[in-house]
């Protein structure tokens, strides 16, 4: 099978860390068809990158044809390619070799539409701050504590770190525009649950897969490992969370959700209270921190209701039909 892979990029900022995911996909020990660097609206990157890849033969350099945001260079990106299998990489994250290996084995399947593998945070201070929990990595776009482990069937892949077959488009459309992330803009996200969930709805039959064999090491700077950001990130969960439902229900819009509030946070409160009772660095942190996200990401998701409810602005989003005829037609 073909897998061609997108890495969606809008900073010069991150220039060194582009080149590496490039460099990354490029050393895969399965290789890709292709590799396409979709620019954001930043001419400025879009010109640099077009002269830095302009003799190497399997990337693409294009700009984002949709409006600015991730899921529309997304989209753009899986429009241009023409792999049977259109993966998905953090532009500031490096994936293992065998990233793509793991990838393809789960496609071995029929059924399955979607493959998504794991992320491993890469501090910038060098380590975990102590009082940061494990149950909040998402946070930080990696992977977190309560996610299945080996390979296992999931509700949603994560973004950063994922893949579908070429056809999961063509049932469900793209990813929703004006839903996940725009630059430096409030962290929002769940363009991907919201896609996985009207994809399954699409293909009652579908199968999307975690393997934690697929690794890739994503790197958090400095202003992430803040307590600042945990709380935006976390409200703007919530204010994404409200989204969902209004797109796919609430049922299956917070279905794993449920299970993670009510057992996996639980437990995690309780580990924290223990370490701070055994003189353990960071516990009473981790339990107030995980207190404190669930309350930033209810009040996110109430008031996020309430405006969706009234219609404003916060529940413009559009679902995107891919295009993917061109492609199609020179690859055939």
């Amino acid at each position: 099978m073909t897998v061609s892979v997108v890495v969606c990029a809008y900073t010069e900022d991150r220039w060194t860390d582009i080149l590496a995911a490039v460099d990354s996909v490029r050393a895969q020990s399965r290789p890709a068809l292709e590799t396409l660097l979709v620019v954001d609206h930043n001419p400025a990157l879009l010109d640099r990158l077009t002269r830095e890849y302009k003799e190497t033969v399997g990337v693409r350099v294009l700009a984002n044809r949709g409006p600015r945001g991730l899921s529309a260079g997304r989209n753009t990106g899986i429009a241009a390619s023409y792999g049977e299998i259109i993966a998905f990489l953090d532009d500031d994250a490096v994936a293992e070799r065998d990233w793509l290996r793991w990838f393809v084995d789960g496609y071995a399947d029929p059924r399955v539409l979607a493959v998504g593998g794991r992320t491993e945070p890469i501090w910038a201070s060098g380590r975990r701050p102590a009082w940061f929990p494990e149950e909040f990595d998402w946070v930080v776009g990696c992977a977190y504590k309560g996610l299945p482990r080996g390979r296992a069937e999931v509700r949603n892949v994560l973004g950063g770190n994922a893949s579908f077959r070429r056809t999961a488009f063509a049932a469900a459309g793209g990813f929703a525009t004006g839903i996940g992330r725009d630059g430096d803009k409030r962290p929002l996200g769940c363009e991907e649950t919201e896609l996985c969930i009207r994809l399954s709805r699409a293909r009652p039959d579908a199968v999307l897969l975690l393997d934690d064999r697929a690794v890739i090491h994503h790197r958090v700077p400095a202003a992430r490992e803040r307590f600042a950001y945990f709380r935006t990130r976390t409200y703007a969960e919530g204010l994404s969370k409200a989204l969902v439902a209004r797109s796919v229900g609430v049922d299956r819009g917070l279905e794993s959700e449920r299970a993670y509030t009510g057992r996996v946070l639980p437990a995690g409160v309780a580990r924290g209270v223990r370490d701070f009772a055994l003189g353990r660095a960071g516990g009473a942190g981790r339990a107030g921190a995980i207190v404190a996200g669930v309350a930033a990401a209810a009040g996110g998701y109430v008031l996020g209701s309430l405006r969706t409810r009234r219609g404003g602005s916060a529940a413009a989003f559009t679902v995107v039909e891919i295009d993917r005829g061109d492609a199609l037609g020179e690859a055939a």
